[in-house]
């Protein structure tokens, strides 16, 4: 995202003309946190962020709709933009962390809606966004305005496989299916991980990237791989099914690799987020966009606890129960500078004109 578009990006409390269509990330941010203290065993911090991460999604549901019906052609315009389009794959990946928290306190029935109203959208959008913000977009050339919100393209179908996975156990009747969407979301979110890569590459060798440009997003390049790892570890513990058992050790051994290049990546944005800051002396402040560097932490951090746990690898497992304190801090900071922006905002409002 450029400093124009950073801009325009609001918060909720300025209303929905202007609401980023990637604001979903932060649900995404939030519900992971609170997945990631259910598995390290911190069951009140959970609960608490659970209910955050549900009034979250319900505020944007709402706000969401509101600018659809009131404000179609700011909608319009951001499917066309190929900036900012791939952030509605966001609600997606939103909805799917919300069912795996369902799963994850027994509720499975709202958890099999979610996944369906999931699905249904992927199914959508994975053709649409591509073809109307890219494909059929008559600026030239379209790679230049390449962010790392495509990367949330793949995050969209690996959190389907994770939800079609984990909500398995609960329905044993549909174990075929289950695996077969699983299986082939799964897949799918690799390729897209190879194609959405490559392109980001290329930009960024054709085309000057500026410090403002390199911003939290392309964090979820990392966090996509996590969520693939996830995915991985969740397919591998599901039950005998033919598409399982002539995957489970392909799947199995690839997400341990997927692990290493996500651990790898982390050095880098490290290092990128200092030359963008302390040496370029881009200032920190909050934007929705931050939330993109939230869920990645968090995901990170889940991806390591359930591949060491599913493989058997203690050591991966202690990665991850140690990042996951990393993570609690980036929400922590992150949801305190909303506040702060949403308080700023409202002040401003209030305060009589002179």
């Amino acid at each position: 995202m450029n400093t124009a578009d950073a801009e325009r990006v609001a918060s909720p409390v300025r209303g929905p003309a202007q609401l980023t269509p990637g604001y979903f990330a932060g649900v995404m941010g939030t519900g992971i946190v609170s997945i990631g203290a259910q598995l390290t065993g911190y069951a009140l911090l959970a609960s608490i962020l659970f209910g955050l991460a549900l009034a979250f999604y319900a505020i944007l549901i709402a706000l969401t709709i509101w600018r659809v019906v009131l404000y179609r052609q700011q909608v319009v315009a951001d499917l066309h933009d190929p900036a900012r389009a791939f952030g509605f794959f966001t609600f997606i990946a939103a909805t799917n962390v919300v069912a795996s928290m369902f799963v994850g306190i027994g509720l499975e029935h709202p958890a099999a809606v979610l996944l369906v109203v999931a699905t249904a959208a992927w199914a959508v959008m994975g053709y649409a966004i591509p073809w109307l913000a890219v494909l059929s977009n008559p600026r030239r050339p379209i790679l230049e305005a390449a962010n790392g919100t495509w990367f949330i393209w793949v995050v969209a179908s690996q959190s389907i496989a994770v939800v079609a996975a984990g909500i398995e156990p609960l329905y044993p009747e549909a174990r075929q299916w289950l695996a077969i969407i699983a299986v082939t979301t799964w897949s799918m979110g690799v390729m897209l991980y190879a194609v959405c890569g490559l392109l980001l590459l290329l930009r960024v060798i054709m085309y000057r990237l500026s410090p403002q440009q390199l911003d939290p997003p392309y964090w979820i390049s990392m966090g996509a791989m996590a969520i693939t790892v996830v995915a991985g570890a969740r397919i591998v513990e599901m039950d005998d099914a033919p598409m399982i058992d002539v995957t489970r050790a392909l799947i199995a051994g690839l997400s341990v690799i997927f692990w290493a290049f996500a651990t790898w990546l982390i050095p880098a944005l490290l290092a990128a987020g200092v030359w963008r800051h302390l040496v370029k002396r881009v200032p920190i402040r909050y934007q929705p966009t931050l939330w993109s560097f939230v869920f990645p932490m968090g995901m990170y951090a889940a991806a390591s606890i359930y591949l060491g746990r599913a493989d058997w690898l203690p050591v991966v497992e202690a990665v991850g129960e140690v990042w996951f304190w990393a993570a609690l801090l980036a929400w922590s900071l992150t949801a305190i500078g909303m506040i702060a922006d949403i308080v700023t905002r409202l002040s401003s409002w209030r305060r009589p004109a002179t």
